[in-house]
């Protein structure tokens, strides 16, 4: 199950960047790829519940595009638009011997 963050919305910038531009953490930034079907999934499952509960699309919805909030949380996490955070690792148990 998928535990990170999704950041529908762009970051107000801090005082140390008024522009909001520069740094790993910038949301104008394409999202990294996702190469895992299981982490895309999850991610775009996040997304249209935010669509769902009245988050704004961050894609030009196309008359003839997709329709249903799933598939437009899908192509939003496609083209890169929505950014995510993943948690750290966690560190397996040790056995007792």
């Amino acid at each position: 199950m998928f535990r990170g963050r999704v950041i529908p919305f762009p970051a107000m910038p801090t005082t140390d960047d008024p522009q909001g531009t520069g740094g790993p953490d910038d949301p104008t930034e394409p999202a990294p790829l996702i190469t895992s079907r299981f982490l895309f999934v999850d991610v775009a499952a996040q997304r249209a519940k935010q669509l769902r509960r009245g988050a704004l699309p961050r894609i030009d919805r196309q008359p003839a595009g997709p329709h249903k909030l799933e598939r437009v949380a899908m192509e939003e996490v496609r083209t890169g638009a929505i950014h995510y955070t993943l948690p750290p690792p966690v560190e397996p148990r040790a056995t007792p011997k």
